[in-house]
């Protein structure tokens, strides 16, 4: 009889190399995970943001004021998060018209949403 036998299976360095490479594999599987969830968010931020500065322009077109140059801040809540509309108005040639810009941000943040539009008291 011989005293060396032939066993079928993986040694131990075959398992932890294997268990290595899973390994890794799953980290960086979680982490573009993670990245995909940022980006998605950030995206819904500045939809919301977009939508928000939208609304504030219709409203400020449909109350026909034509509010004096300079800047103002409003809260402008949009989809469960606290925006803050700047608004600047500004003149322009024909004096039946302003320029306003509207920017979305969420508290001192960057501009998440950005729109120009112009306002009239004219029918």
């Amino acid at each position: 009889m011989s005293g060396y036998s032939h066993q079928s299976g993986f040694t131990l360095v075959e398992v932890l190399i294997a268990l290595a490479i899973v390994g890794i594999a799953l980290a960086a599987g979680m982490r573009a995970l993670g990245l995909s969830v940022d980006g998605t968010r950030a995206l819904q931020q500045r939809t919301l943001a977009l939508q928000a500065v939208e609304n504030r322009v219709a409203e400020l077109r449909l109350s026909r004021e034509m509010p004096a140059p300079g800047r103002r801040f409003q809260p402008c809540p949009q989809g469960g998060l606290d925006f803050v509309c700047e608004q600047v108005f500004a003149d322009t040639i024909n004096a039946n018209f302003r320029l306003v810009t509207v920017r979305a941000r969420l508290g001192a943040g960057p501009v998440l949403g950005e729109l120009n539009g112009l306002l009239s008291v004219l029918p």
